[in-house]
């Protein structure tokens, strides 16, 4: 559905946090969708795609963890952003690992906020329109985001150059790679260049 290209789904059950989010994202140009639970979420984002999704951690019924594990986030067609309290950097680490795109620690100002936001999806959309020809061993054990993380390693990056560049956070860029080099049996990044460029 093309009226649903430029749409930011909102989901967080703290109305407030609604209320000022559409505010920011409509004054962007945005269509903003919100929910305050995510079953009427996910009932909805497997029927249309938005641009982006900004989901909150904790939410009552399924939390976001479990939201992004029954949308299958890592092959979600669009960036989730978790929204989490600062204390929840252990739950924002697993939240990158069940495919969310990265998180944004409340509270957040506008204008970060839209910018991360901006970045997340033209990220993602370069993505689509180069996709990374995988064909070293064990490349099919890596999600999409781990690929696009490991083009920025193998190109010399660093983890704060690689997340400007992705539109993700360098602590999001780090967990990719702790992810990554576990998966590919690498003992560090000279290693993962190695596993890489032996095709």
């Amino acid at each position: 559905m093309s009226d649903t290209a430029e749409a930011i789904y909102i989901v967080d059950d703290d109305p407030a946090v609604l209320d000022a989010l559409s505010v920011i994202f409509n004054m962007e140009g945005f269509e903003v969708e919100t929910f305050s639970d995510g079953d009427t979420f996910i009932k909805s984002a497997s029927k249309t795609q938005p641009a982006c999704v900004l989901l909150d951690v904790h939410m009552p019924g399924r939390s976001g963890i479990e939201i992004l594990k029954a949308l299958n986030a890592e092959h979600y067609p669009a960036p989730i952003f978790i929204i989490s309290g600062q204390g929840d950097i252990p739950m924002a680490v697993e939240a990158i690992k069940s495919g969310a795109y990265d998180f944004i620690e409340k509270p957040f100002d506008a204008d970060t906020m839209v910018s991360r936001v901006n970045d997340g999806i033209a990220a993602l959309r370069n993505l689509h329109s180069s996709e990374v020809e995988d064909t070293f061993a064990g490349s099919e054990q890596l999600t999409r985001r781990e690929r696009e993380v490991l083009k920025e390693i193998t190109n010399g990056a660093s983890n704060k150059e690689a997340g400007r560049t992705l539109g993700i956070s360098p602590r999001t860029v780090e967990v990719h790679r702790a992810r990554i080099m576990e998966k590919l049996g690498a003992k560090n990044a000279a290693d993962l260049v190695r596993i890489v460029l032996n095709k």
